[in-house]
């Protein structure tokens, strides 16, 4: 997707100087220290190998604020062989998951915006959604979603089926219903999961609280929970990081091992990337909710309607980030940018005019603070992050159909977009 005038204006108003970052903040950060000499450099990296040779316990004391409940880094855990019954919803989701009769218009399948080839996200800095209509933000990777607490940028679901349920139904993203749903059942190549029986509910790694096999819309209900059993299955494979854990000392380049301990260290990225996730799980104001401008997002307010929820965003795994681009809730930054900003100590807004008393004023959180990197260790930190937390790439393949597949069912059958995206019947 091609960003416009307009977004280039707000990457631009990100700068420093712009009227996102107070005077006093440009004033007071500090000047990025000297870089060490190649001496000093071949030296420091001896240290570092030595002292992450030691076990986790052992390792150099991180740098996290008080009151921040940090975590180890440690490799995720392991998923239990699914049963053969878990094995066919499996199968039965990996089909709908690429099926784009799912969607109203019968153009937009689960796999538009989470592609297995692009990290399980789209590339693009918005989704599209029906209609190539652009969504409002970027789409987040699906690999370790199964071990998240909360989905969505915003946190407003608490299971892989509750999360394929609210996309299935949203009108701008596929404008799914029971009726769409129930007649691609219906259809022959579908026939063998509407006699699938229900298993179990599953609490790990996501809590299920999808409706009952009662409920008013049975076939809805089989759908999300097929696409949450198939997502819940997307393969995981180790990372250097995990081998590096796990006393493969060579795991990790000396760049990337530099980068480690500035992540653990001076760049204080541990008050919110931590654990088997890299993620706290949390949701944190980072001062990209563009509050009072035509971008605006206040992101978890809009699922809590708490005011100091307002601006905030849930923290993002950091496991195969490389992948994943472009980054931040809007889709805005490629990863060097986001490592200058967070150098920088992330963009405040200024309290000016009317927001100066309003109660969703966005607040930046305290854990982010100026830090003074030079570009040897900004170069640093992006090894850690591209060659350590990057899997090896496991081809999933889109599943192969007997027949050609039929038309559209439902509205879609009938109806017809206009050139102006209006849908007429």
């Amino acid at each position: 997707m091609r960003i416009g005038w307009g977004w280039l204006w707000v990457g631009l108003g990100l700068g420093i100087g712009s009227s996102w970052v107070t005077a006093q903040e440009t004033l007071g950060r500090p000047q990025p220290r000297p870089e060490r000499t190649a001496e000093e450099r071949a030296a420091w990296v001896a240290e570092l190998r030595r002292l992450y040779a030691r076990p986790r316990e052992e390792w150099p004391a991180p740098m996290v604020d008080e009151g921040v409940a940090w975590k180890e880094f440690a490799a995720l855990p392991s998923r239990p062989k699914p049963t053969p019954l878990e094995e066919e919803w499996i199968e039965w989701g990996k089909r709908l998951f690429f099926d784009p009769r799912l969607s109203r218009t019968g153009e937009m399948a689960c796999a538009s915006c989470h592609d297995p080839d692009l990290g399980w996200a789209d590339g693009r800095t918005v989704s599209f959604g029906l209609g190539r209509r652009p969504l409002k933000r970027n789409a987040p990777g699906l690999v370790f979603a199964a071990h998240a607490s909360a989905l969505f940028w915003d946190g407003r679901a608490d299971s892989l089926e509750t999360q394929a349920r609210m996309v299935l139904l949203n009108e701008e993203e596929m404008g799914c219903s029971e009726t769409i749903a129930r007649e691609l059942l219906e259809r022959p190549e579908y026939r063998g999961l509407n006699e699938l029986p229900i298993p179990k509910p599953n609490a790990e790694p996501t809590k299920d609280r999808v409706a009952s096999p009662a409920c008013d819309t049975p076939a809805l209900d089989r759908v999300s929970r097929a696409l949450a059993a198939f997502e819940r299955a997307i393969p995981v494979i180790r990372a250097p990081l995990d081998r590096f854990i796990e006393g493969e000392v060579q795991a990790l380049s000396d760049e990337a091992l530099i980068g480690l301990d500035l992540f653990r260290r001076e760049g204080r990225c541990l008050n919110c990337h931590y654990g088997p996730l890299l993620s706290d799980g949390q949701f944190h104001e980072v001062g990209l909710s563009y509050f009072g401008r035509e971008l605006e997002d206040l992101g978890r307010f809009h699922v809590t309607g708490d005011p100091a929820d307002s601006g905030k965003f849930r923290t993002p795994s950091l496991r195969n980030v490389a992948l994943t681009a472009p980054y931040m809730h809007n889709g805005l930054f490629q990863l060097d940018g986001v490592l200058k900003m967070y150098n920088a100590g992330m963009p405040t807004i200024p309290r000016r005019g009317d927001a100066a008393e309003d109660p969703r004023f966005p607040v930046k959180s305290p854990l982010l603070k100026p830090l003074g990197l030079n570009r040897r260790d900004l170069a640093d930190l992006k090894a850690f992050l591209v060659e350590g937390l990057t899997s090896p790439p496991r081809r999933v393949r889109p599943p192969r159909w007997d027949r050609p597949l039929d038309p559209p069912v439902g509205p879609a059958a009938t109806s017809k977009e206009s050139e102006s995206g209006e849908v007429k019947e």
